[in-house]
């Protein structure tokens, strides 16, 4: 039987697309610095209280609902306790948003508040499914990459209300299959989900001189990482796409 929403076929040329830069070798290699890990920090805060709240809003919605997981994906408390750990109390103050995160909000706010609510199972399949997939990897890269002696400041990578991410995958893509939608509405969401991987790409592609001032992390918690006054936006931020799409290719959606 061919599923309800095949998004996996759908969008496997973005999978190849993104999987296939230097910039995801680089991360791969473990060439990334705490100074672009924080300004990635911030699109992902962006991104996912975008997402996450209109989620919330649309928890009802015969098509979100079934796939409507706060206890075992949300991302934007784990978020939240990383850019506290590397930036303070005051961390709220400091978000910058770049042009890319920017325009991927807004169509986040636009599909959840004002068109259809079952956009949102695209972006939400996007985002959780590779992150999961990549995501306890992806934190040793990290962690390994910016000499970090424990796993603080690296929240984001761990979903402990999942026990086992390939039963809980099932289980999604089983939720996801069971939405009932009309072709036109199955068309339209195989149509976002190809839109939320350029959106991500977007993200990956943006240019910009924006930076994150550093402050003094605690020695004891940081070995090896490096520090840089040069443009890191565009590497930082690409991570985005980075980590939902080197999941879904190395460890499968």
């Amino acid at each position: 039987l061919q599923p309800q929403l095949p998004l996996k076929p759908a969008t496997k040329e973005n999978h190849f697309r993104a999987e296939n830069t230097q910039l995801m070798l680089s991360y791969q290699k473990g060439q990334i610095t705490l100074q672009q890990y924080k300004v990635l920090l911030f699109s992902l805060y962006e991104i996912y209280k975008a997402l996450e709240e209109e989620l919330d809003r649309n928890s009802s919605h015969p098509a979100v609902a079934p796939i409507y997981f706060p206890q075992e994906l949300a991302r934007l408390e784990s978020l939240e306790s990383d850019l506290e750990y590397f930036f303070g109390q005051d961390w709220e103050k400091r978000v910058i948003v770049p042009a890319a995160t920017q325009r991927y909000k807004q169509r986040l706010r636009k599909v959840g508040e004002n068109e259809n609510p079952e956009l949102l199972v695209a972006h939400a399949y996007t985002r959780y499914l590779g992150d999961l997939s990549g995501g306890q990897v992806l934190g040793k890269i990290t962690q390994k990459s910016l000499g970090l002696s424990s796993k603080e400041g690296l929240s984001f990578f761990s979903f402990p209300g999942v026990s086992s991410p390939n039963r809980f995958k099932q289980l999604y893509r089983s939720r996801m299959n069971s939405v009932e939608l009309t072709e036109e509405e199955k068309a339209a969401v195989l149509e976002e989900a190809v839109e939320a991987f350029e959106l991500n790409i977007q993200v990956r592609e943006q240019d910009s001189g924006l930076e994150v001032s550093d402050r003094p992390v605690r020695a004891s918690d940081v070995g090896a990482a490096r520090f840089t006054a040069s443009p890191v936006l565009q590497f930082a931020v690409g991570l985005c796409v980075a980590l939902a799409t080197v999941g879904a290719a190395m460890y499968g959606m």
